[in-house]
């Protein structure tokens, strides 16, 4: 599985760079990069491939001050996040106010949107716990005069201007079930052929990113893997609870001991979901876990031979483009589809439209569209320590 891996790490690297490409958010070779799918999930060819869209330097976003919302502080992947925002931040000249609730709830949400909004910010930049749920308090947040961007998981397209999104569902679906094909491989299960068992364990329905993945995921396994089977088709959520995740995990392991596979593509499921294995004398041996997660909360999972591989994008670089496009459109600056918006530090990147990430989602002519990370990238035991976040 190295070498699918490989192939398609070469491949969209190649290709990445017509969404987003500069100077500050690499990684290593094993990544896959997460951006240039996006057009052709579109039906269109890049547009940087055949022409040079003009470069937007735009008014300054210096002195903006953006309400920086995670779907929950504590996390380790929200967290690491915000250092990477705030890095940026102080070399952009823009206050970035880390402002969350310690629990995954549209209530707590809403009241921490409306506070920000009360408080003077510019900008919001937030990953929504539910878009439906938050959609009233972002169309108020807009009505005040304050930018509204997304990032990690999306509003509605009509309450936000941008979303900078980790990938499309097709290359995120793609990539967690390579990493269990991969995870099966080296147990000696020919993901192929083999009769194989699993399910998939994150936060809830309502998470419009992981959910996207999940039915992604879903359609190529039944093209390409009709020898699998999901043992729990309603999936297994744990609301990103740290505690309820080990609960549902154990859960998961007593209903199916003999299961083959467990996808989590949530980085709070993903290390419950390891410890209830660790719980149960599980291992990569006899059973293949794998999901998003950032790599220093799986390292030590990785070390005890619980699992094989897991992924994820750069957060840092993420949570830093989130809020300098917040101060961007906070500063009154417009955009369009194809136009490419210089991010110091990070490079140049090109706004697509929705339907790059939600099937059939409209996009308004103007302040409104997507923006990808340039790569993400498959951690194993052999490349984890290059990594620190």
């Amino acid at each position: 599985m190295k070498k699918t891996i490989a192939l398609l790490a070469a491949v969209s690297m190649a290709m990445s760079l017509a969404a987003c490409g500069g100077s500050g958010a690499s990684s290593e070779a094993s990544s896959e990069a997460s951006s240039a799918p996006a057009s052709s999930a579109a039906g269109e060819t890049s547009s940087a491939a055949e022409e040079a869209p003009a470069e937007s330097t735009g008014a300054s976003v210096e002195g903006k001050t953006v309400a920086f919302i995670p779907k929950l502080t504590g996390n380790a992947f929200f967290e690491a996040a915000n250092e990477g925002a705030q890095k940026y931040a102080a070399d952009w000249g823009i206050t970035v106010d880390y402002t969350g609730s310690a629990n995954a709830a549209v209530a707590d949400q809403v009241q921490v949107i409306n506070t920000a909004v009360a408080s003077g910010a510019d900008a919001i930049c937030i990953s929504t716990v539910d878009a439906a749920g938050v959609s009233d308090a972002l169309k108020a947040a807009t009505d005040a005069g304050v930018a509204v961007v997304t990032w990690d998981s999306d509003a509605q397209p009509a309450d936000r201007t941008l979303m900078v999104s980790q990938g499309t569902p097709e290359v995120l679906g793609r990539m967690l079930i390579d990493m269990a094909c991969a995870g099966l491989e080296q147990r000696g299960i020919d993901p192929k052929n083999d009769e194989v068992t699993y399910c998939w364990h994150y936060s809830q329905a309502t998470v419009t990113d992981q959910n996207s993945w999940q039915v992604a995921g879903e359609a190529i396994l039944k093209e390409e893997y009709p020898n699998w089977t999901n043992v729990a088709p309603d999936n297994y959520y744990s609301e990103q609870d740290a505690e309820k995740a080990i609960t549902i995990g154990e859960a998961v392991l007593a209903a199916h001991p003999d299961i083959d596979v467990i996808i989590c593509n949530d980085s709070t499921a993903l290390p419950g979901q390891l410890q209830a294995a660790e719980n149960k004398g599980y291992n990569q041996e006899n059973i293949t876990i794998t999901g998003f997660a950032s790599p220093n909360a799986i390292k030590e999972y990785c070390s005890n031979g619980t699992l094989y591989n897991w992924g994820l994008w750069d957060c840092g670089v993420q949570g830093g483009m989130g809020c300098y496009l917040a101060a961007y459109m906070a500063a009154g600056n417009t955009v369009k589809v194809g136009d490419v918006i210089n991010i110091p530090g990070i490079g140049d990147c090109e706004v697509l439209p929705n339907d790059s990430i939600a099937e059939g989602a409209a996009t308004a002519d103007t302040n409104n569209g997507v923006v990808l990370l340039p790569e993400t990238s498959v951690y194993t035991a052999e490349n984890m320590n290059d990594y620190n976040f």
